[in-house]
């Protein structure tokens, strides 16, 4: 495809630069938004940047909705952005989710876990009514007055694995691949797969995990373990040669347990999939786990017959801000492209009006 260089404009470019400002501020007789409620109030929405940009920091996610006028796909595109001009000081240790201080902790399998089950701070039993009463600005209700207990709380799904009823966890000694320093490549691993998940685009992993539900994948999913809590990090320091805990993350894991009937090589039993996001994210975290076990579904000896079953579709297609430089870029002039496809049938309506004349 050509691209056509765009000369002149400048004028009209700096105008609509101060028009999208214009617009972006709104109505001055009403109070500016500040990045600080877009911080605390807009949680949700800061943490699905965080996610689809890459970078967990929650004052950027914050500044960058704000600039985007609350395009979430924009703020993501502008974090990631800014992610690229930081400096790379340190790997992280693998975190450890088992450890996870959990404000949140449910399961679809097992009504009685250890720990119990931990509805937190939800939607699902809500009403889809609109709350009129939040225009008004008024007070939120008061808090449970009992501190949750937020100490480290056992997986779900190991209960199922001590029976050897559930896969085993992969291997954890080799080293996974790198999305943002190596481009994808294809075969991809798992471990780059689940990257791409991880910062795809959540509509779109969404789309392809419902997709799985609807036949188009021929998995049976049960949620095993849905947790939402603060997972410390760590980083090993050369100078020291041990582990110093850096800060915490919020993140969101799910573990789906799918049935499996067996191969030549394994056992009929439960086989995983695994969803692991910044902060609370339960939709895309179910989304990406239903579509990691489709996704799999070669290396388990079963057709492969879907969409969300093919690693190339999925991850070619899952990235929100490549999507977008794609699809956006036809608002660019194509005035020479377009000159010679109208020649070109031009030309061909002469030839068919020509032969029709002839016969």
């Amino acid at each position: 495809m050509a691209y056509v260089t765009v000369k002149g404009g400048e004028r009209a470019i700096g105008n609509a630069h101060g028009w999208l400002a214009e617009e972006r501020r709104g109505d001055p007789a009403i109070p500016e938004l500040g990045t600080a409620q877009i911080r605390e109030q807009l949680g949700r929405a800061v943490d699905r940047v965080m996610a689809e940009g890459s970078l967990y920091d929650r004052d950027l996610a914050a500044l960058a909705i704000k600039q985007a006028q609350g395009d979430l796909i924009e703020a993501a595109f502008l974090s990631r952005a800014y992610r690229t001009t930081l400096p790379r000081f340190a790997h992280s240790e693998p975190i450890d989710t088992g450890s996870m201080h959990a404000a949140r902790r449910v399961s679809g399998i097992f009504k009685d876990i250890p720990g119990g089950q931990t509805l937190g701070p939800t939607y699902d039993y809500t009403h889809r009514l609109l709350d009129f009463g939040l225009t008004e600005n008024r007070a939120p209700p008061d808090a449970p007055s009992a501190t949750p207990d937020l100490s480290p709380l056992p997986r779900v799904p190991d209960i199922l694995g001590r029976e050897g009823l559930l896969e085993p966890d992969g291997p954890r000694d080799a080293e996974p691949g790198d999305l943002t320093r190596d481009p994808l490549s294809f075969p991809a691993g798992r471990d780059v797969r689940l990257q791409a998940l991880a910062r795809g685009d959540e509509g779109f992993v969404l789309g392809m995990g419902y997709s799985t539900q609807r036949g188009y994948g021929g998995s049976h999913p049960f949620a095993g373990e849905l947790r939402m809590g603060e997972v410390s990090v760590e980083i090993v320091p050369p100078e020291l040669g041990f582990a110093i805990d850096i800060g915490d993350l919020t993140v969101t894991e799910c573990q789906m347990v799918n049935q499996f009937k067996g191969s030549k090589t394994q056992p009929p039993q439960f086989t995983r999939g695994y969803g692991l996001v910044f902060g609370f994210s339960e939709r895309k975290a179910m989304s990406m786990a239903l579509v990691d076990r489709a996704m799999r579904a070669q290396e388990l000896g079963e057709d492969v017959t879907a969409p969300a079953q093919n690693p190339e579709f999925v991850l070619y297609h899952s990235d929100n801000i490549e999507a977008t430089g794609f699809v956006e870029h036809l608002k660019l002039p194509h005035y020479v492209d377009f000159q010679s496809e109208l020649q070109n049938v031009r030309r061909l309506r002469d030839a068919v009006e020509q032969r029709e004349a002839a016969e």
